[in-house]
């Protein structure tokens, strides 16, 4: 059975919602029939996601809504459509992402737009939304979609790595928060995906790397682990197992506790040391 805030008629709004997982746990929460919303930029891709949602599960009840969710008066108008169309929101899938790439000392532009959208659109979705669906007084879920490079940086991205690790932070407040809010019956998840072949990282490739995942078997993963409460959804794919993500983000802690430069892992000092400990040696 899914998660008791999963039924039908339940209303979910998906920020970065036409495409990728977005767009896959559109689909699969209107196969629930639940009443969907979904926000994102581009009203052609809107219709098409919308098209795509209505072919896989006729007579679903969307609706869509062009947001920049960095923008709080665009989320701020979001949410009043959608409480005006379905009465009020049951489930919130922070999911809108980019990344154009950035570099430690590269345009601020990008890192601002980074920022405003993986960071500042998860603030802006859970400060407006929230407030609400705690008051609505029915099981709810906040999804917050962040990145494995939220937890263990890798080196090349330093904008996309500090959006994500301060959503991981924030997502972690805010679960401490609902649950200590007397009557509320929403609780937070941090979706932490794995390889997951979309448009933000099929880099021009045409065909599914056998490394990753589809954006369904993402989403799929999720349903699962959110019936079982997981709070750190932490996804495997076909390359990495989640063993090996436990020995990278436990590599990654040691670093402060063990007082080693920081991103050892690609240090070269410690490169050898580093492949033992994923052995296991």
């Amino acid at each position: 059975m899914p998660h008791s805030a999963l039924k039908p008629d339940a209303v979910a709004v998906v920020t970065g919602g036409a495409a990728g997982i977005g767009l896959a746990a559109a689909t699969a929460f209107a196969r629930l029939k639940m009443k969907v919303c979904i926000a994102d930029l581009g009203a052609d891709k809107l219709v098409a996601a919308a098209k795509t949602i209505t072919q896989a599960v006729p007579g679903a009840d969307i609706v869509t809504q062009e947001t920049d969710v960095s923008r709080r008066d665009q989320v701020v108008a979001l949410e009043a459509t959608v409480v005006q169309r379905f009465g009020g929101i049951d489930v919130l899938m922070n999911n809108a992402g980019i990344q154009p790439g950035s570099a430690m000392f590269g345009p601020l532009d990008n890192w601002q737009r980074v920022l405003g959208v993986n960071l500042w659109g998860v603030i802006h979705g859970t400060q407006v939304f929230a407030p609400g669906m705690i008051a609505r007084e029915r099981d709810g879920l906040i999804i917050n979609t962040g990145s494995k490079q939220g937890i263990t940086t890798p080196p090349g991205d330093p904008a996309y790595n500090v959006a994500k690790a301060g959503l991981k932070a924030f997502t972690e407040a805010l679960q401490h928060e609902l649950r200590n809010t007397p009557a509320c019956r929403v609780s937070a998840h941090l979706l932490i995906p794995g390889f997951v072949f979309t448009g933000l990282t099929a880099k021009g490739r045409a065909d599914k790397p056998a490394g990753a995942w589809t954006p369904e078997e993402t989403v799929d993963f999720m349903l699962q682990r959110l019936e079982a409460g997981d709070f750190y959804i932490l996804c495997p794919d076909n390359d990495v197992s989640r063993a090996l993500d436990e020995k990278r983000m436990a590599w990654a802690m040691a670093d402060i506790i063990e007082n080693r430069p920081p991103l050892s892992r690609w240090h070269p000092d410690y490169a050898e040391k580093f492949s033992r400990f994923v052995e296991g040696k």
